[in-house]
């Protein structure tokens, strides 16, 4: 197998499984539409993809010398999440084209934030430049960064696309709140998982 295979492999595994940014993904397309929902699908991907490339730059030896920062970094995280999950949990469960002209739905921004204060892309980064460019080789970083580029914005896409697919079986509010609430359940239990890890 090449490594740009391996790295593909390692690329799709760490995206497309279910995570934060995924559920957020996925709730937000079912509830505000495809198109909406990519802002959050780029940002995330971008937010992504440059902690990845700082990581494989040299940002990991800075963690090890402040080791306090990649704690406030996991706490952080875990707030996010518990953030996200009330807000979520608290919609009233309105769809419609209204809300998404009116600029409701996550924004680009707060998909790259969810990244960086995401465990779950701290460890992929961290593992990911420490498999394939641990020797320090720029190019090996700056193919990986981009390969990945490509392969975390189709994953957390199919969660969007999926989400838009839903969309059409939730069509009162009362599902939307339903709907809702399941997905702050999950990003509560991803929490509760990253609370016991940090």
């Amino acid at each position: 197998m090449s490594i740009f295979l391996s790295m593909a492999a390692f690329a799709l595994a760490a995206s497309i499984s279910p995570g934060p940014v995924n559920i957020v993904a996925l709730s937000s397309s079912a509830q505000y539409g495809l198109a909406v929902s990519m802002r959050h699908v780029t940002g995330a991907t971008i937010g992504f993809t440059v902690l990845l490339l700082l990581t494989g730059l040299g940002l990991r030896e800075v963690l090890n010398q402040w080791p306090w920062l990649t704690r406030a970094i996991q706490w952080s995280g875990v707030a996010f999440l518990l953030y996200m999950a009330y807000k979520l949990a608290v919609d009233d469960g309105r769809l419609g084209a209204d809300r998404a002209q009116a600029g409701h739905g996550p924004s680009a921004m707060s998909g790259a934030a969810m990244q960086w204060l995401n465990p779950k892309a701290w460890l992929a980064s961290v593992a990911g430049m420490g498999a394939y460019a641990a020797n320090g080789d720029r190019t090996l970083v700056w193919q990986f960064t981009a390969l990945y580029f490509l392969i975390c914005y189709g994953s957390i896409a199919c969660w969007a696309f999926a989400g838009s697919f839903l969309r059409q079986h939730l069509r009162d509010s009362a599902r939307v709140r339903l709907f809702n609430r399941v997905m702050a359940l999950l990003l509560v239990a991803s929490a509760l998982y990253l609370l016991f890890e940090v």
